[in-house]
């Protein structure tokens, strides 16, 4: 004997259903890997952003500047480095410290801005990085359960279609096709609920790396400023961090 498809469920509901309910079947599909792509992948970039993180305080107990960045980690895209290394190259720079004269607009900024303005724009890179993808996240958690609610309207549509066409009907006859297609708003929910916890998850996570990253970006000012980093209790303590 050959096997027989159930009756109903979700493998009824493929083979039953027409163009448009298989159509919208594939785009749950998709919208369900991608959402799970992005959070695993966002969710790995975040563990490793918060384990660079612990190396700041280690960067400066370091003898020099060189040193502090080697403990910092050389991994690609590290934000803690990137950092680190723009207010380094952003000092040498309007200090004249390349050789080069003061012939542009800029070097008539006060120190303490220009080293502001390129570690906040470090920053900005890295915040526009790290939410990168969550548009899509807020995106298929907002319209994944219309998109189900969209097939469960078109198969119930189908379904009263042929049961009217069917003459006389029963309730186990409207029952099963009305069930079917409910199915659709079911799966949209499927979607929807982990891209709304992922997202506020990776939103959250991404707000305490921002902290991590501020408070790094402010010493590094006040070192590069003045070289004294700047205490919890606002008294600059002159770091044994030589400038490299």
């Amino acid at each position: 004997m050959e096997p027989q498809i159930a009756s109903s469920g979700i493998a009824h509901v493929w083979l039953q259903g027409d163009a448009v309910t298989r159509t919208v079947a594939l785009v749950l599909l998709l919208m369900s890997l991608t959402t799970w792509v992005l959070i695993i992948w966002k969710a790995l970039d975040q563990r490793t952003q918060r384990q660079q993180a612990k190396a700041c305080e280690s960067f400066w107990h370091s003898a020099d500047f060189a040193e502090g960045l080697d403990k910092l980690g050389n991994q690609d895209g590290n934000p803690f480095r990137a950092l680190a290394t723009e207010g380094r190259e952003a000092t040498r720079h309007i200090l004249h410290k390349d050789g080069k004269p003061g012939t542009q607009l800029h070097d008539t900024l006060d120190v303490s801005d220009w080293v502001e303005r390129s570690l906040r724009n470090s920053l900005d890179d890295f915040t526009a990085r790290a939410q990168s993808g969550l548009t899509v996240l807020a995106s298929i958690a907002s319209t994944a359960p219309f998109v189900g609610l969209f097939g469960t309207v078109w198969g119930i549509y189908h379904a009263l279609i042929g049961i009217g066409a069917a003459g006389q009907v029963s309730i186990d006859q409207v029952a099963g096709p009305i069930g079917e297609a409910l199915i659709m708003t079911a799966l949209g929910l499927v979607v929807a609920i982990p891209a709304v916890l992922g997202y506020n998850a990776l939103v959250r996570g991404n707000k305490g790396i921002n902290h991590r990253l501020n408070r790094f970006g402010n010493d590094l000012h006040a070192y590069f400023v003045t070289g004294a980093r700047v205490t919890a209790g606002g008294d600059g303590k002159v770091l044994p961090l030589k400038r490299g």
